[in-house]
């Protein structure tokens, strides 16, 4: 958008602490950031009032209906991109009729993942609806430091090792007593988890030393040792390194109730990837590394230890698995240009001049 009008300012908003933090390294020129405001009909005003936006882009499904009505209502165009509903979640919002309604009818265009999706907008009231596909395909690869990465990668030496990416509470235990039952086939078997949370990296470290492993901890300068079992990656923005570091990966948030997390992140960066049962946020990608056999879906800790082990023990394999992945990965990666074209008559429809547009 910001390379599509020169005078352009966007004004991105996010709810967390975290995403801030990453945001305000990841920034381009024209572009900065706020949080969200709390959908209080007030506060919201007074938002609109001070940033006096020209346009509202929404993603995925971000719904504050103070928000949009407020927006809305002061003619600001509104689209939705890259719009995202699963079934469970449209068949409560047709429990109020009226107001989803009136939520989704406010956005001039909606653009949704999947055409599924996009008929389950259609139904609770959207129009126009559009499918272009899912924006996180487009994402460029997450970033790393080339020296950090040489650092970790001379600590780790030749030992085999995993990536357990993303983790909630539960999913360190899994992947603990899974690394117990694969030590046993794999001496000097490295494991590395990225909880999703750093603030956790303590707790995570707690929980897994009582297994009886050694951990070490990057949050406090510790390095991966020689006899570590578990190095503790609890860092802000650095999933990319360690995605790079390792070929295989576990997505976090998988097993129940969190939806999973990207994988395409993984498969970027020649990961063979074994996720959950709940990929429910990524349904889509994950049906297609299914049907291009390029995940393996785990159920437990048995499942989980034999999928890393057989990764383990066949490179040829796990080259076959990164290999379809990373084609999944690229084979749709020209979605923004869809987006930015439908998205092209609000823009050219901006108020000119150095200062006036603002998004």
């Amino acid at each position: 958008m910001l390379r599509a009008r020169i005078d352009l300012h966007i004004l991105i908003t996010t709810g967390t602490v975290t995403s801030a933090k990453l945001l305000a390294e990841r920034l381009p020129p024209r572009s900065f950031h706020q949080f969200v405001p709390v959908d209080r009909a007030r506060w919201v005003q007074r938002f609109l009032d001070h940033w006096e936006p020209n346009m509202a882009v929404w993603i995925e499904s971000e719904f504050w209906p103070n928000l949009i009505a407020q927006t809305t209502a002061r003619n600001i165009p509104t689209v939705l991109a890259n719009g995202r509903i699963s079934r469970k979640s449209a068949a409560n919002w047709r429990m109020l009729p009226g107001f989803i309604s009136d939520i989704v009818g406010a956005f001039r265009l909606c653009l949704t993942q999947t055409e599924e999706e996009a008929e389950r907008f259609r139904a609770l009231g959207a129009d126009p609806v559009k499918c272009v596909g899912n924006l996180k395909f487009s994402a460029a690869a997450l970033p790393a430091d080339e020296a950090d990465l040489a650092a970790l990668a001379d600590q780790v030496g030749t030992r085999p090792h995993w990536l357990a990416a993303s983790t909630h509470p539960g999913d360190e235990e899994l992947v603990a007593e899974a690394h117990g039952i694969l030590k046993e086939k794999f001496p000097g078997l490295l494991t590395i988890i990225v909880p999703r949370h750093p603030s956790r990296g303590q707790q995570v470290a707690k929980e897994v030393a009582a297994h009886g492993l050694q951990v070490s901890r990057r949050a406090i300068g510790e390095p991966i040792s020689a006899t570590d079992d578990i190095h503790i990656a609890d860092t802000l923005g650095e999933l990319g390194l360690f995605y790079r570091l390792s070929q295989i990966a576990f997505i976090g948030g998988s097993m129940a109730q969190h939806g999973g997390h990207n994988p395409l992140e993984a498969a970027q960066l020649d990961c063979a990837i074994l996720h959950g049962p709940d990929m429910a946020n990524f349904a889509t990608v994950a049906q297609r590394l299914g049907e291009a056999d390029a995940r393996t879906v785990i159920q437990d800790v048995p499942t989980l230890a034999h999928a890393v082990a057989g990764l383990l023990d066949d490179e040829q394999r796990r080259r076959s698995v990164s290999d379809a992945a990373a084609k999944v990965a690229q084979s749709n990666a020209a979605v923004v240009d869809s987006v930015i074209e439908e998205l092209k008559p609000f823009l050219d429809a901006l108020p000119a001049g150095n200062s006036d547009a603002r998004a």
